[in-house]
Order: C-alpha cells, then sequence, then structure tokens
C-alpha cells in the first residue's frame, strides 16, 4: 500500500448494523510499523476520536513511524457498558486482521488513552478480554499488545464519583464498577505499563495513580509512574 502520513477514517468495526470509526495513518518510514492505538477520553459519556487532548494526533504519530489509529467507541449515553470496552478490544483484533495489509509489527502494539481512555487501555493491561462477549467482527484475532499508556486513567471506579456512569444491565451498580476496575485485575500477567498523573488531578484523584503502582508493583509488573 501507499505510505503517507495523512489522515484516513476507516470502519474497525460493526455492531448492530453501525459503524465503528477510526482515524489511522501510516508511517513514510520503512516497514513493519509499531502501532499506537488511541483511546480518547471523556468520562465514557463525550468525546470523539479526533479532538486532540483527549484522543491523539494520529498524524504527528505516523511522523514519528507508528502506524497511529484513534478510535471512536459506544458511549454510555447511548450504549451502556461494557459495550465502550468491548469497542476497545475490538479495535485491537483490527490491528491483528489487518496487520498484513499495513505492514504492521505485532509485537510492538503499544495502547494509551486519557482519562476514560486511560481507564479502558489499562482494563485491557489488566483484564484482558475477561469474561465479556465480542463484538464488532475479528472475532478469530487475539487481543495481545505489548504495552499500555495511561494518562490520567480511572483505576478504582469504586472510588469515583463519575464511576457511577458505568452501569452495566443485569449486573449490580458495585459489582459491574469493581469487575471493571484496572486495580482489581492486577497480576503477573498483566501487560507493562506508563503511567501518568498530575497531583492536582480534580477529574480524578492522584492516589487512584499511587493506588495503581502499589498494586503492580506488589505483583511485579514492569511499569513506571510519572
Amino acid at each position: 500500500m501507499t505510505c503517507s502520513n495523512q489522515m484516513q477514517t476507516i470502519i474497525y468495526g460493526e455492531v448492530l448494523g453501525a459503524g465503528l470509526l477510526a482515524d489511522i495513518a501510516v508511517p513514510s518510514h520503512a516497514a513493519p510499523y509499531p502501532v499506537i492505538l488511541g483511546v480518547h477520553g471523556g468520562r465514557w459519556h463525550y468525546g470523539n476520536r479526533s479532538k486532540l487532548g483527549p484522543a491523539i494526533d494520529v498524524e504527528q504519530w505516523a511522523k514519528l513511524g507508528f502506524f497511529a489509529m484513534s478510535i471512536e467507541y459506544r458511549l454510555v449515553t447511548c450504549t451502556p457498558a461494557p459495550a465502550c470496552y468491548q469497542d476497545t478490544l475490538c479495535a485491537i483484533r483490527w490491528v491483528h486482521a489487518h496487520a498484513d495489509e499495513h505492514q504492521l509489527d505485532l509485537n510492538r502494539i503499544f495502547l494509551t488513552g486519557m482519562s476514560a481512555g486511560g481507564h479502558l487501555v489499562s482494563l485491557a493491561a489488566t483484564l484482558g478480554e475477561g469474561r465479556f462477549m465480542k463484538t464488532g467482527g475479528w472475532e478469530d484475532q487475539p487481543c495481545n499488545f505489548r504495552a499500555a499508556i495511561s494518562v490520567s486513567g480511572a483505576y478504582d471506579l469504586l472510588k469515583l464519583d463519575w464511576a457511577c456512569g458505568w452501569i452495566t444491565p443485569g449486573v449490580p451498580w458495585d459489582q459491574a464498577r469493581r469487575q471493571a476496575s484496572p486495580i482489581e485485575h492486577v497480576s503477573a500477567n498483566s501487560k507493562p505499563m506508563l503511567i501518568f498523573h498530575s497531583d492536582d488531578d480534580r477529574s480524578i484523584p492522584v492516589a487512584q495513580a499511587e493506588g495503581m503502582t502499589a498494586a503492580l508493583t506488589e505483583s511485579n509488573v514492569r511499569h513506571r509512574f510519572l
């Protein structure tokens, strides 16, 4: 395929006839390409794949040599949790399914997300597929990746006021939030993590990151906290 740093919009999955959108940009460097998959923030309620800040700049990452992908996911205002997480996992499977087409290095797939996006990539790093049903497509593909970068992420939904938006039909409220808390699933099998957090974050207290870091340390998971 022709290599270009310019952004393209693709459909990475389909749920009930609706397409899941992502922006991608391909480097002009020599292949195979490492992958950076960005998941936007917005408390799972708002935000989109192209609003810079909560979302990555795919063209900037492509210039740095990465195949860059910034996804949108189903917001909890229209489809309840865990749909947003299922979409994140679908995007990882899409990367595996299209590795040959885009000349991707499957040993260097990195996830990154801010705020709610940080929560979703951290959950992928700790829980993985869990017991959630695969949706969106590419069900025969793995969900494997190298590491996750979480910026101002949420790790313990039971201790976060706006996590009240994580409601799973048929599952008791606290049980659903516990199941979706990355800190609950840290183990020796967790993916390496790079965690960024501000000590004056008004949306997600820095104590969330400190608790997550302590759990990663206890389980001897490779990580760095800045």
